[in-house]
């Protein structure tokens, strides 16, 4: 059986801290693209539009905008595991 390696990718990404709605909207592009909104205030939960249907981000959670220009949410410890900052 052959073995992959993922090839490196540098991505975009922001975390959702339940209070910084302006940076995520202007990091979605919304509401010019319509690639997310929020659901509820209470559960402080965004909806986001992606190619597999509607995803919701958490409080904590991370935005990440794919290599095609995509975006779709990522649990923070996938998100630590999975990538590292870089300059």
């Amino acid at each position: 059986m052959a073995k992959y390696r993922k090839k490196p990718v540098v991505i975009e990404a922001i975390k959702w801290k339940g209070h910084n709605w302006n940076e995520i909207c202007d990091f979605l592009g919304v509401p010019e693209n319509g690639h997310g909104h929020i659901e509820s205030v209470e559960n402080m939960q965004v909806i986001i539009q992606t190619l597999e249907g509607d995803m919701k981000a958490d409080q904590g959670d991370f935005i990440i905008k794919g290599v095609n220009g995509e975006f779709y949410p990522c649990k923070p410890d996938i998100f630590h595991k999975t990538y590292e900052k870089c300059d």
